[in-house]
């Protein structure tokens, strides 16, 4: 399938997975050419949408990923198996869902990043680059980032998983799931306190949402209407949260950010506090939380306040330089 263009100045490239077979969907937007060169990001997304969903989306003509080029980094979008219509599905999706463990595990997909991390680091003939990573693509890009760490300048983590210590739960798990229009509405509102005004137009839901359908060319034809996803992330966090966590976040080395909306239930006080002092060999740790956001803080109103507080990360000046 040919990838339609988000913006003129997209480019979109297939690549080998780490699974025989199976290739990988990369959309890239330049850097504004006008601008000095800050960088190169790699944004990974979380558990239920792809990039074109997420940092490539446009509200109202904007989209994060055009903040990030206006500000002069060469921005990437990663899609995972099983997400979004470009990259290529794990076959056993085809099959029932009992019939195979949960697909997209945190492991596999830790490899899947490193392919494209490797691919980027080629493609701009540079040693590192960053990565911004959401909720369950937070496990994801630590366990790279640990495993990995030659190839890391930056790494953010917005509305990141921590680990808990719950008794963890007898629940089935299958190969993959679907998730509904209604399931993702329901994101927005939950954590928002009551008398708030909501965090997301509804104009602006609406129209995402139709965009999210179009993701998976057998959405509408269920009822209700819903896309399937690999359900291993969902196990990841199950089990992070039972006090299983996924990687040693000691392992990682470069400057690390942990950005989180104030109303984030599933990324509280207690959860960053551990996760940044779990991050305990990072050269340097932030812990920012943005008012008045939720978990999908990057699809919401407090949207900007994210985008100013990861580019003044991303651009690495609050480091004294080493000596010449």
């Amino acid at each position: 399938m040919t990838a339609a263009k988000l913006d003129p100045r997209e480019e979109s490239f297939l690549i080998p997975g780490p699974r025989d077979g199976l290739s990988l969907f990369l959309r890239f937007l330049p850097a504004q050419p006008d601008r000095p060169c800050q960088g190169v990001v790699l944004y990974v997304h979380g558990a239920t949408f792809p990039s074109a969903l997420s940092i490539a989306h446009r509200f109202d003509g904007r989209s994060w990923r055009d903040e990030l080029s206006a500000a002069g980094f060469h921005v990437w979008g990663l899609d995972f198996h099983g997400f979004g219509r470009l990259s290529d599905p794990y076959p056993e999706m085809e099959a029932p869902a009992t019939d195979h463990p949960p697909l997209g595990r945190a492991h596999d997909a830790s490899l899947q990043l490193e392919q494209a991390a490797r691919f980027i680091r080629d493609h701009h003939r540079v040693a590192r680059l960053s990565i911004v990573a959401h909720s369950w693509g937070s496990i994801v890009a630590g366990r790279f980032a640990g495993r990995c760490a030659d190839l890391m300048e930056r790494l953010v983590l917005f509305g990141p998983i921590a680990r808990r210590e719950t008794a963890p739960e007898a629940t089935e798990a299958p190969a993959w799931r679907l998730i509904t229009i209604e399931d993702q509405w329901k994101r927005f509102v939950v954590d928002v306190p009551a008398g708030r005004p909501p965090v997301l137009l509804r104009r602006h839901f609406e129209e995402w949402a139709e965009c999210y359908l179009d993701t998976d060319p057998e959405s509408r034809r269920r009822c209700p209407a819903a896309v399937k996803v690999p359900a291993g992330p969902f196990r990841d966090v199950a089990e992070a949260w039972a006090g299983s966590f996924p990687y040693d976040p000691g392992l990682i080395t470069c400057p690390v950010a942990i950005l989180r909306g104030e109303w984030d239930s599933l990324c509280d006080d207690r959860d960053a506090r551990w996760l940044f002092d779990a991050l305990s060999n990072a050269a340097l740790r932030r812990d920012v939380k943005i008012s008045g956001a939720t978990r999908l803080m990057h699809l919401e109103s407090s949207r900007h306040a994210l985008y100013r507080e990861t580019e003044a990360f991303l651009q690495g000046r609050d480091m004294i330089p080493a000596p010449a």
